[in-house]
């Protein structure tokens, strides 16, 4: 793979990755005011936005996270929101000497419920696999919704992420199929006490998607990882509480 990035920003690295269906164009909102404070470099994973036609051999949570984790500075902070949490989780876990902190944005290391774990019913995924065969535009669109549910800016936020990624390319479909199915079969739990940096994790109060239940559960398998959660706020902080979300980061850096 030949995957690209970029850059823009001074001081010290922040690393972004985005969610599934998406691309680094959601950062758009939060860029101009992280870079007086960090040196941002977006990254999209393969398949999706400026990487739309590069693809790894195999389309595996490890592979996807070598090839992203060759384009990281040294000593970045690692910001992975939803599916990007997923890969940043295994980036830390796979390159920990890659990664000063990991900030884990609406995302999990296992995204299906199972038993008491809270997450998504399988069903539902399943679903989203099933229609992207039809319409992948449209299933992408229903996942934005359910996205944004329960935000008090439901309306605004989905428009808002649309016009952001549709300044680029639309992701190829092979990786749509090959992101749900990472969502449905991934299940770090039981590595995450593994991790050797320090660990955010930062939730939507409203999401329906990463359930808040998540705090407690999490907690348990690795007591350091510290959470936060967003009170007005689904599954994307950074737009429906773009001050809070970016005065936290830098405060955090």
């Amino acid at each position: 793979m030949n995957l690209v990035s970029a850059t823009v920003g001074k001081g010290p690295h922040l690393v972004l990755l985005h969610g599934w269906g998406l691309n680094s164009g959601v950062w758009q909102g939060i860029i101009k005011d992280l870079a007086a404070h960090f040196t941002i470099t977006t990254i999209d994973l393969p398949g999706f936005g400026l990487n739309h036609a590069e693809m790894p051999d195999r389309y595996s949570l490890e592979n996807v996270a070598q090839g992203v984790s060759t384009l990281m500075p040294k000593n970045a902070s690692l910001l992975g929101w939803s599916l990007g949490g997923l890969v940043a989780q295994q980036i830390a876990l796979s390159f920990p000497q890659k990664v000063k902190q990991l900030i884990l944005l609406a995302t999990s290391p296992c995204f299906i419920a199972k038993g008491e774990w809270p997450g998504i019913k399988i069903q539902i995924l399943d679903s989203f696999k099933n229609q992207l065969l039809d319409n992948p535009g449209a299933t992408v669109s229903r996942f934005l919704a359910i996205q944004a549910m329960g935000s008090p800016s439901a309306k605004h936020d989905i428009k808002l992420i649309k016009q952001q990624v549709d300044v680029y390319p639309p992701a190829s479909s092979v990786a749509l199929s090959a992101g749900l199915e990472l969502l449905v079969t991934s299940d770090l739990r039981a590595k995450l006490i593994d991790l050797s940096m320090p660990c955010q994790l930062l939730l939507g109060r409203l999401d329906s998607l990463v359930p808040i239940k998540l705090k407690h559960d999490i907690q348990q398998l690795n007591p350091s990882i510290q959470v936060t959660v967003f009170e007005h706020s689904s599954h994307a902080p950074f737009i429906s509480q773009q001050g809070c979300f970016v005065d936290f980061l830098i405060s955090n850096k």
